[in-house]
């Protein structure tokens, strides 16, 4: 089934923080209702106490990719399992948004709202999606940025599981960091080994007097 694109709103929520660099853009009921983004029937639901509830279900999915990138997979999948039993999806069978050569609907699976409040529909969603990537791609497809100190959540879809870096920015910025560190290195080895033949050669003595 096409559902684990729905692990998007897991990234998105995970990465409205950024713990390393102390800062948090999920402030505000208008943060909440970016989240959604083409679903404002959803977004309209949410309230001043979804922020907080938003929150804490964001410290739940960073969890499992934490857990993930640790090569954890028994506790990545524990901590999602307890997300689907506490958030039950509804899916749905729909057709409303594309049609065939006919006109008739293409039917496909759909994620369904949930009806009670704003943070429990996003958290159904979230975690569904998320749990069907990982089903269907790996524990190993989800991970968070190495680029410190940004930690950013991603999922891996490179064809030989090599990602490593949320975004081309920051594998840039750690190449970069990795490069200028051995240039330092090798700056380094050449001046102490320079330093250690100055010495030898002023410790021999000279045979030429």
């Amino acid at each position: 089934m096409e559902l684990a694109h729905y692990s998007d709103y897991a990234v998105r929520l995970v990465n409205t923080e950024e713990p390393a660099r102390n800062k948090d853009s999920l402030t505000s009921v208008a943060a909440v209702r970016d989240l959604f983004g083409v679903s404002a029937q959803a977004a309209r639901r949410a309230t001043d106490a979804d922020v907080t509830r938003f929150r804490s279900v964001r410290a739940r999915l960073r969890a499992v990719f934490a857990a993930a990138d640790a090569g954890d997979e028994t506790q990545a999948v524990d901590l999602l399992n307890s997300l689907l039993l506490e958030f039950p999806v509804n899916p749905q069978i729909s057709g409303h948004d594309y049609r065939d050569e006919d006109g008739r609907p293409k039917w496909h699976m759909h994620l369904a709202e949930h009806p009670s409040n704003a943070t429990a529909g996003y958290a159904a969603i979230a975690a569904m999606g998320l749990a069907f990537h990982l089903t269907e791609y790996g524990v190993d497809r989800l991970g968070l940025c190495q680029a410190a100190p940004c930690r950013n959540a991603y999922l891996d879809t490179s064809t030989n599981r090599s990602r490593r870096y949320c975004s081309d920015r920051c594998a840039t910025r750690a190449n970069v960091a990795a490069y200028r560190a051995r240039k330092r290195l090798e700056t380094e080895r050449s001046d102490s080994t320079g330093l250690t033949a100055e010495n030898a050669q002023a410790a021999t003595p000279r045979t030429d007097r």
